[in-house]
């Protein structure tokens, strides 16, 4: 016996209600903790002053005029564009090399893998507490180059060595995480694909350029999105390591921002700043999602 065309959509809409029902607490919290500040945020950008008594007031477009005319801006977003490439590229490069080699049969893979993930569940404050006490004038690696021969480098204090300081730690955090991702992405390309290549007679980098690179590109995508965010949300390691400084060398976006908001409490133009921050973000996101799209429609 058929189901009439009214049970049916009976049915859908009490399987609707169901799932509205399920989902009602996540979109709840989702509203509390995501929209609303995003909302919020995006008014802030349009007002100044600070949560005192005098309040705050429109002011239309002028804290993004004010970042678009501010050499400290542009200042910040040269060092956070500076930092974010130096970064990324080696992020990607050698996580990819090391997930290569750890997807072959290897003794100590298991330990390998795990060594190289600990510094990606790793406080980046205590590390970079860590890392300082490293570089620092009379520190170890300094000692080191000593007995070297060389002079001291003053790592932490030169316009010139404070920033790749960052950089290493930052690249150094990322490893294990990007090599996680990649080693996974390693196990989603089919085996006859390596089967057929070395029928072909290809040799290992043959396999690599023509079937691991092209089976990883989703995961390259997604890494390189991730690896970008990341970097541009670094934070701790400036705010622990070098303060912004010196002269302004090492000051990120995020550090920025934060230190609009909580240091001059310059709420509105703060808010300006990360506006861009997050517009950034998305646009980011967006593209990694049109990857995935074209990857699963081809």
């Amino acid at each position: 016996m058929k189901s009439s065309p009214t049970s049916n959509q009976s049915l859908l809409d009490q399987e609707a209600i169901a799932a509205w029902i399920f989902l009602a607490p996540a979109a709840v919290l989702m509203a509390i903790f995501v929209l609303w500040p995003i909302a919020y945020l995006f008014y802030l950008s349009f007002t100044q002053g600070n949560f005192t008594i005098s309040g705050v007031y429109w002011v239309g477009l002028k804290n993004y005029w004010r970042l678009l005319v501010s050499p400290d801006f542009w200042q910040v977003m040269g060092n956070t564009l500076y930092f974010t490439i130096a970064t990324v590229i080696p992020s990607l490069i050698i996580p990819l090399i090391l997930a290569v080699l750890l997807d072959q049969a290897l003794a100590l893979r298991g330990i390998l893998r795990t060594a190289y993930f600990i510094p990606s569940i790793t406080s980046l404050v205590a590390v970079g507490l860590g890392w300082r006490w490293l570089f620092q004038t009379d520190g170890p690696i300094n000692a080191f180059l000593s007995s070297l021969g060389f002079d001291p480098i003053p790592w932490l204090s030169s316009t010139v060595w404070a920033m790749p300081v960052l950089i290493l730690l930052s690249i150094w955090k990322q490893l294990g995480f990007n090599m996680v991702v990649f080693l996974a992405g390693l196990q989603a390309i089919p085996i006859n694909r390596y089967e057929a290549a070395e029928l072909d007679g290809a040799n290992f980098f043959q396999k690599f350029w023509h079937v691991t690179l092209p089976g990883l590109r989703p995961t390259l995508v997604f890494a390189t999105v991730t690896t970008v965010i990341f970097t541009l949300r670094s934070f701790e390691q400036v705010y622990v390591i070098t303060g912004g400084g010196p002269l302004n060398s090492t000051n990120l976006l995020v550090y920025y921002i934060y230190d609009q908001a909580f240091s001059q409490f310059d709420f509105g133009y703060a808010a300006a700043a990360a506006t861009i921050l997050l517009i950034v973000a998305l646009i980011l996101v967006y593209i990694q999602l049109q990857v995935f799209e074209s990857e699963n429609n081809p």
